[in-house]
């Protein structure tokens, strides 16, 4: 029996997976659906010393309470931060990583060090606004520079995105990520939600240019996939989601060739 722990990008919790969550658990699999802490159904145990560290140990606390021996870890967006951290940390659990429409942080690097200058700069302002200091109120739909593309959502999945949307601890976005390099070795996979910007072709392109980090994507136990919709695609196509976590846990998927 495969098992995944679905860990969902910020503001979010388990519930955006529900409807990916029934496809894979209709196909016999254990799925877990984070709800880390501060958002979701577990929005009132966030206090100001909610960090990274506090929703490492959420992901963590799942592996150890997961029945599968070996479990695939999929991260969308900051939810590949914890991911990794809890990775880490259990690496002897993992099956897979898979990277769903988000970057590849290192050790040392929080979300402010990785997201591009105007991201990062939109959300110091942010935080220097913040209400009571230690988090920032989901934003609404209009800033593109949190949300990303919306592209395929429909109304009732808009709705469902205001109304239960938390607010982000503001440690979860600062503190920088420790990892031993324990878990580098894990195979991995990444999604790539192409109607926000990034695909296979891409990828390839930045890879033949000599981005040292790109060319971990060499791996052999790396596989790749494209899906033509928005940043949030447990909403806009979650049957299509579901369809690649299942053929990513098998080990397909696009493969990168470095050039001769």
């Amino acid at each position: 029996m495969t098992g995944y722990v679905l860990v969902s990008g910020g503001y979010t919790g388990g519930w955006i997976w529900r409807d990916v969550a029934a496809q894979l658990r209709g196909g016999g699999a254990e799925v877990h659906p984070a709800t880390l802490t501060g958002y979701g159904d577990r929005r009132h145990l966030a206090g100001p010393a909610t960090d990274l560290e506090t929703h490492v140990e959420d992901v963590v606390q799942l592996i150890d309470h997961a029945d599968a021996p070996k479990l695939v870890l999929v991260g969308h967006c900051y939810g590949i931060f914890p991911v990794l951290g809890a990775a880490d940390r259990r690496p002897e659990r993992v099956e897979r990583i898979v990277y769903v429409d988000t970057g590849m942080p290192e050790d040392g690097e929080s979300v402010l060090d990785v997201a591009p200058d105007d991201a990062s700069d939109h959300v110091t302002g942010r935080i220097a606004h913040s209400e009571d200091g230690h988090t920032l109120e989901p934003p609404p739909l209009t800033d593109t520079m949190t949300w990303g593309s919306l592209e395929g959502i429909d109304e009732a999945g808009l709705e469902r995105l205001v109304r239960l949307a938390a607010p982000q601890p503001i440690g979860t976005l600062t503190q920088p990520l420790r990892l031993t390099g324990k878990a580098l070795g894990l195979p991995a996979s990444g999604v790539f939600c192409t109607a926000n910007g990034m695909s296979i072709a891409l990828v390839e392109a930045v890879v033949a240019a000599g981005d040292p980090r790109a060319r971990r994507l060499l791996d052999p136990q790396v596989t790749l996939y494209d899906l033509p919709t928005g940043h949030w695609p447990m909403l806009s196509a979650p049957g299509e989601l579901a369809e690649v976590l299942v053929r990513a846990a098998a080990g397909e998927g696009h493969r990168l060739v470095a050039a001769s």
